[in-house]
C-alpha cells in the first residue's frame, strides 16, 4: 500500500479529497457565480538521462511585473523555496492579473516514484462577470484575472506537490548534472499548469470511458483533427475515451500563429497516462525546440527552462478570449437520474444533463409540476419548486431543449413535502460553521465557531437561558491564539459533582497546531499540544516527540480520573497520533497509534481523516476511517472504518479491528463517523458508496463497536445525497442531505428519516445533541446563527 498511497503527500491528497470525503461532487452556487471543486492534476514525469549536457540558458531581464504571486510552503527547504521564487518572478513577468494568486506548495515523497511534481488549480469558476463563455469553468488564477478580483479570497489559486525523493540538483547553481532535474524547469512547468494549461478530463482504464465534468476552455481548444471540439463530446462515453486517445490538436489562433500557422499537436497516447494525457504539449514533436519544449510531460535529466517559451504564453493568451462555439448536433436526449426530494413546503428536483448534452448544445431544461401545471426553467440542476403544501404529493417532468427540439419527459416518483423541525436562536452573531457538545457540572453545554469572526466560543445552559462566554480565537491575547479558529473540537469532562474541569482541544488556520483549553467554570487556561515542534517526527521514529507535523484537521479526546487523552490526524504524514497527559503530570507523552505499519492489527492506510473517541468505563475507543486506495482525480476508492482499544492511560498494546471494509457491494466506506455511549455499549455509524456511485456515498451505516458487528443500513433516496457531518446519540443520527440537515431514526425497526432544516450549506452542516430541561434538541448553524431544533 505504501507504494500506492505515500504518507507525505497527503497535505494535497486531503486538498484532491474534498471532492469525495468532505464536500459533494457538484458545482455550488456563490454570489453570481458557480464554482466546482479541482480534482484533476498535471504531472512533470521524469525522462531519461540524456547523457547531453545543457548550456544553462541566459537569465531574462523582465522590466515589469504583471501579477503579483505569494507562495504558502510546507516543508520546503530552503534552498527548494529559492527555485521556486525564481519560477514565481518568471510568471509573475509573463501572466497578467490585478488579483494576488496564491499558492500552497507541498514538500514531500510523491504517490509514484517517477513524478516530480504535479498542480493543479484551487477551483474552477462558471458564470463570473469578466468570464469570456459563461457556459465553460476557468480555473481560479485565470478566473480571477478576467473577474478583476479575487472570487474566494479564503481558497489558494494553485496548489503543487513536489516529490522530495526526486534526484534534484541542489546546488542552486542552475547547472544540473546529467543524472539531476532542475527544479527551477518543474515549478516554471507545474505553474502553468495551474493557471490552465490543464485539461480536465479523466479516463477509465477498464471501460474505455472519458469523462469532463466542468469543461474549460482548454478542452473547449482541443479539438479532434475533425473540428469536433472536446468539450462538446457526450460525457461519460466511449466517444470521448476515444477522442482521449487519438490525436488531439489546439485550436486558438494565438497558439497555431506561435506554431507557425499549424494547430499544436497535444499529447495523446494510445495509452491513457494519468496527469500527462491531453494536458501537454506532444513530446515526439516538440521535445528539442527549446523553450517551446516546456510543455511536454516529461522532463530530462539534465534539461533546464528558464522561460514559458513563445507556444506557451500564446495558448495561454487564447484561454483568455472566447472559444468559437460548439453546433448543436440532433436533439437533446432525455435527462438522467431525475429525482424530486422532500422540503418544507417545497421541492428540489434535481438531475443530471443528458448523455449527449454537450453534443446537443442545450439550450434549457424545463420542470413541470403535475398537480399545478407551474412550470421553471433553468441551464442546469437543481430546480426548488416552494409555495406546496406540505402532506401533499406532487410528481414532476422534465425535458431538455436546443435550437433543435426537445427531449421527451422524464417524470420523477412523487415525494411529499413536510415541515421543518421548530427552530430557537442560541447566537444570533454566530454561525456555528463546527459544533459538539457535552454535559458540564450537570448541565448542558455546546462549544462552537463562528468562520467570519474565527472565534471559538461556548453556550452553557443556567437552568434559564444560554450563556455565552469566548474561548479562544483570532485577536486573542493572554495565552490565545491571534489566528482563526477553523477546525473541529473536541469536549471532553472528568472531575465529579459541580467541580468538574471542561477540556476543549480544536486547531488554528495559520500554524495549523492543536490547542488546548482548560475551564473550571470561572476562568481559562491554554497551551499547545503538538504541532509546533521543531520538526516533522517521522512515522518511522519509534521515539515520539512532539512534532512540527500540521495536525489541524481532526481531533477527538477522553478524560478520566486518572489524566486526559487527545487522538488526531498528522496530516503531513497521514497517521493517527495520540498525546497523554496524566495526572499531576505538567507533559504531554506522545506516541503513534495507526497509519504507520501492517503488524501488530495496524494499517498502512491514509488515516483519521475523521475521528471520534469514548471511554466506556473500562477501555478507550478511537473510531476512524482509513483510505485505502485513490484514483486519478485524487478520490478515495477504498476504505475501512477501524477500531483502536486499550485500558485507558495504559502502556500496552492497543487492540485493533474493522467495523467496516470496501467490498464488491461496498466499494468505499468511511466519509465520516461519529460514536455515542448507549445502554447496551458504544454505537458507531459512518456512510458507505454502493457501486452506481462509488466513490461518492448514498447510504447510513451503523453498528455496535464491537470486533463482530452486526450492521444496518438505509438509504436516503427521497431526502437527497447523504454527507457528512454525522452526529449520533446512539438512537437519532443527523446527517447531511442534499447539503441539509436531516435525522435518522435507527432505533425503529423500519427507520425513519425527517427534515430538519432546508437551508442548504455547501461546505457541511455540523451538528450536535444536547438535551435540555428533558427534551431533546439537535444543535446546529442555521442562515448565520446558532440555533436549537426539535420536531
Amino acid at each position: 500500500m505504501r507504494g500506492q498511497l505515500r504518507k507525505s503527500s497527503t497535505f494535497a491528497l486531503v486538498l484532491g479529497l474534498l471532492a469525495s470525503i468532505l464536500l459533494p461532487t457538484q458545482s455550488v452556487a456563490l454570489s453570481n457565480f458557480k464554482v466546482a471543486p479541482s480534482t484533476v492534476w498535471g504531472y512533470t514525469y521524469a525522462g531519461k538521462a540524456t547523457g547531453v549536457a545543457e548550456t544553462r540558458p541566459p537569465k531574462v531581464a523582465y522590466l515589469e511585473q504583471k501579477s503579483k504571486f505569494v507562495v504558502n510552503y510546507k516543508n520546503f527547504p530552503e534552498w527548494a523555496k529559492r527555485d521556486f521564487q525564481a519560477a514565481v518572478d518568471i510568471w509573475s513577468a509573463n501572466f497578467a492579473s490585478t488579483p494576488q494568486i496564491t499558492i500552497d506548495a507541498s514538500w514531500g515523497r510523491s504517490a509514484s516514484y517517477g513524478v516530480l511534481g504535479s498542480a493543479r488549480p484551487g477551483n474552477y469558476y462558471s458564470g463570473f462577470d469578466g468570464a469570456p463563455d459563461q457556459s465553460l469553468w476557468y480555473p481560479s488564477a485565470l478566473a480571477n484575472a478576467l473577474a478583476g478580483k479575487d472570487l474566494e479570497p479564503e481558497n489558494p489559486e494553485m496548489v503543487i506537490q513536489v516529490n522530495s525523493l526526486a534526484q534534484w540538483n541542489t546546488r542552486g547553481d542552475g547547472s544540473p548534472k546529467l543524472n539531476e532535474y532542475d527544479l527551477q524547469s518543474v515549478f516554471l512547468h507545474e505553474m502553468g499548469h495551474g493557471l490552465g494549461f490543464l485539461s480536465t478530463d479523466s479516463y477509465d482504464q477498464f471501460f474505455g470511458y472519458g469523462t469532463i465534468e466542468q469543461p474549460t476552455p482548454y478542452d473547449a481548444y482541443a479539438q479532434l483533427p475533425d473540428g469536433r471540439r472536446l468539450s462538446d463530446l457526450p460525457s461519460p462515453s466511449i466517444e470521448l475515451g476515444k477522442a482521449l486517445t487519438s490525436t488531439l490538436v489546439w485550436a486558438g489562433p494565438l497558439g497555431m500563429a506561435a506554431n507557425g500557422g499549424a494547430k499544436p499537436i497535444l499529447y495523446t497516447p494510445a495509452r491513457y497516462e494519468e496527469g500527462s494525457s491531453v494536458s501537454h504539449l506532444d513530446e515526439a514533436t516538440y521535445a528539442n525546440l527549446g523553450a517551446n519544449s516546456i510543455m511536454t510531460p516529461n522532463l530530462d535529466a539534465g534539461e533546464i527552462f528558464r522561460e514559458p517559451g513563445t507556444l506557451l504564453l500564446a495558448m495561454m493568451e487564447d484561454l483568455r478570449r472566447k472559444p468559437p462555439v460548439g453546433v448543436a448536433v440532433g436533439i437533446p436526449q432525455t435527462v438522467r437520474n431525475a429525482t424530486a426530494l422532500i422540503a418544507d413546503s417545497s421541492a428540489i428536483v434535481t438531475f443530471d444533463p443528458p448523455a449527449n448534452a454537450r453534443t446537443a448544445q442545450i439550450t434549457s431544461y424545463s420542470v413541470r409540476n403535475l398537480k399545478t401545471d407551474q412550470v421553471k426553467s433553468s441551464t442546469e440542476s437543481p430546480i426548488t419548486f416552494t409555495g406546496l403544501k406540505n402532506g401533499t404529493s406532487y410528481s414532476f417532468s422534465i425535458v431538455a431543449s436546443n435550437t433543435n427540439g426537445t427531449s421527451d419527459a422524464v417524470i420523477t416518483a412523487p415525494i411529499t413535502p413536510q415541515a421543518g423541525w421548530k427552530r430557537f436562536v442560541i447566537d444570533d452573531k454566530a454561525d456555528a460553521r463546527h459544533v459538539t457538545s457535552t454535559t458540564f457540572n450537570g448541565k448542558p453545554l455546546i462549544a462552537y465557531t463562528d468562520s467570519k469572526s474565527g472565534i471559538l466560543k461556548i453556550a452553557a445552559w443556567d437552568g434559564k437561558s444560554w450563556k455565552r462566554t469566548t474561548v479562544d480565537g483570532a485577536g486573542g491575547t493572554s495565552g490565545k491564539t491571534k489566528s482563526k479558529i477553523t477546525s473541529t473540537i473536541s469536549l471532553c469532562v472528568n472531575g465529579s459533582g459541580t467541580k468538574q474541569l471542561l477540556h476543549i482541544f480544536y486547531s488554528e488556520s495559520d500554524d495549523r497546531d492543536l490547542r488546548y483549553a482548560t475551564y473550571d467554570g470561572k476562568k481559562f487556561v491554554y497551551e499547545i499540544v503538538d504541532g509546533n515542534g521543531v520538526q516533522v517526527n517521522d512515522y518511522k521514529d519509534p521515539v515520539r516527540v512532539r512534532t512540527g507535523s500540521d495536525v489541524s484537521v481532526s481531533n477527538a479526546c477522553v478524560a478520566t480520573a486518572g489524566g486526559i487523552q487527545v487522538f488526531y490526524r498528522d496530516e503531513s504524514q497521514g497517521i493517527l497520533l495520540g498525546a497523554t497527559k496524566v495526572k499531576g503530570s505538567t507533559k504531554w507523552s506522545y506516541e503513534l497509534v495507526d497509519g504507520d505499519r501492517k503488524t501488530d492489527g495496524r494499517s498502512t492506510g491514509d488515516v483519521a481523516f475523521h475521528l471520534k473517541a469514548l471511554f466506556d468505563g473500562k477501555k478507550t475507543y478511537v473510531v476512524y476511517d482509513s483510505v485505502l486506495t485513490i484514483n486519478q482525480k485524487k478520490q478515495a476508492t477504498s476504505g475501512e472504518v477501524r477500531v483502536a482499544s486499550r485500558n485507558t492511560l495504559s502502556a500496552e498494546a492497543w487492540s485493533y479491528y474493522n467495523l467496516d471494509s470496501s467490498g464488491s457491494a461496498t466499494p468505499m466506506t468511511g466519509f465520516d463517523i461519529s460514536i455515542a455511549k448507549t445502554l447496551n455499549g458504544l454505537q458507531a455509524t459512518w456512510l458507505i458508496s454502493s457501486p452506481a456511485t462509488a466513490p461518492n456515498p448514498n447510504r447510513i451505516r451503523w453498528s455496535p463497536v464491537q470486533s463482530n458487528p452486526t450492521q444496518s443500513v438505509a438509504t436516503s433516496e427521497n431526502y437527497g445525497v447523504p454527507g457528512k457531518y454525522l452526529n449520533t446519540d446512539g438512537a437519532f443520527i443527523a446527517y447531511n442531505c442534499q447539503q441539509r440537515l436531516c435525522v435518522l431514526d435507527s432505533a425503529r425497526a423500519v427507520p425513519v428519516i425527517k427534515l430538519v432544516s432546508s437551508e442548504q450549506r455547501p461546505e457541511g452542516i455540523d451538528s450536535a445533541w444536547v438535551v435540555v430541561d428533558r427534551v431533546r434538541y439537535l444543535v446546529a448553524g442555521y442562515k448565520g446563527q446558532l440555533s436549537m431544533f426539535r420536531p
